[in-house]
C-alpha cells in the first residue's frame, strides 16, 4: 500500500466521525437553550412570589433567607453540566482532526523520504552523481515559492473544527496546536482566504483579506502597507 493510500484509507471515516460528534452537539445545545429557558421563567416567577410576599409581610425582607428553590438550583446544575459535555465533544473534536494533521505530516515526510531514495537509486543506476536536494521545505517558504502570482488559502481542518464546534450558540474557544505557523499583522494561524506580498523580502509574507481589508483577488502586484511604506520612501529619496 502506498503512503497515499495508506493515509486516505485513514481518513475516510474522518468526515462521519466528526458529523456525528457535531450532531451531537446541536442536540446538546438545543436541550441547554430549553433548560435555560425554563429556568429563566422559574427564577422569574421565584422572583415575583418573593415581591409580592414581602410586599404583604408574608415573608421577611432577610437576604440570607431569599433564596432559589431546589428545582431552580437542580436546572441550573443541569444546564452546567450539559456545557461541559459540549466543551468534552468540541475537544475530542480537535484532538481527532489534530492527529490526523500528524498522521499527515509523518506521511509527507515519509513520502519526501521515499523520493528521495528513488532519485539516489536512479542516479546510481545511471552512473550520475546525486543531485543536490532542492526540495521545497513545508511552510512559510514553500508557500512563497511561485511568488508573483496571488494565492488563496484555505481554512485548516483544526480551524475548520473550530469553527463548526463555535457555530452553536454557546462559543467554545478551542486550543491552537502551538506548532502551527502564524501569519498576517493579526499574528494568527491561517483561515479563510489569505494573500501574499509581492515584495520577496517582506517579513510576513501572508495576510487574511479581513486584515488588510480585501474582498476578492487583488489584480496585478500586491504589497502589504509596511512593504509599499518602505517602497515609497526609497523612492522620495
Amino acid at each position: 500500500m502506498s503512503v497515499s493510500e495508506e493515509f486516505q484509507a485513514n481518513i475516510e471515516a474522518l468526515p462521519n466521525i466528526l458529523q456525528r460528534k457535531y450532531g451531537l452537539l446541536r442536540d446538546l445545545d438545543k436541550s441547554l437553550q430549553e433548560i435555560q429557558r425554563q429556568n429563566e421563567q422559574r427564577c422569574e416567577q421565584e422572583l415575583d412570589d418573593m415581591k409580592r410576599g414581602i410586599k404583604s409581610g408574608s415573608i421577611t425582607p432577610n437576604s440570607s433567607l431569599l433564596k432559589f428553590s431546589d428545582d431552580a438550583l437542580d436546572e441550573q446544575k443541569h444546564a452546567l453540566r450539559i456545557a461541559d459535555e459540549k466543551v468534552a465533544l468540541a475537544t475530542q473534536a480537535y484532538d481527532l482532526v489534530d492527529t490526523h494533521i500528524q498522521q499527515l505530516d509523518q506521511y509527507l515526510k515519509k513520502f519526501d523520504e521515499d523520493l528521495k531514495r528513488a532519485e539516489r537509486e536512479s542516479m546510481a543506476a545511471a552512473g550520475s552523481p546525486p543531485t543536490h536536494d532542492n526540495t521545497v521545505k513545508a511552510g512559510r517558504s514553500g508557500e512563497t515559492s511561485n511568488r508573483g502570482r496571488k494565492k488563496t488559502r484555505l481554512a485548516t481542518a483544526a480551524t475548520t473544527a473550530a469553527a463548526a464546534a463555535s457555530s452553536t450558540s454557546m462559543e467554545l474557544e478551542l486550543p491552537v496546536d502551538p506548532n502551527e505557523p502564524t501569519y498576517c499583522f493579526c499574528n494568527q494561524v491561517s483561515y479563510g482566504e489569505m494573500v501574499a506580498c509581492d515584495n520577496p523580502d517582506c517579513k510576513i509574507e501572508w495576510f487574511h483579506y479581513g486584515c488588510v481589508g480585501l474582498k476578492e483577488q487583488p489584480k496585478g502586484k500586491w504589497y502589504c502597507s509596511e512593504c509599499a511604506g518602505r517602497q515609497r520612501r526609497r523612492k522620495t529619496r
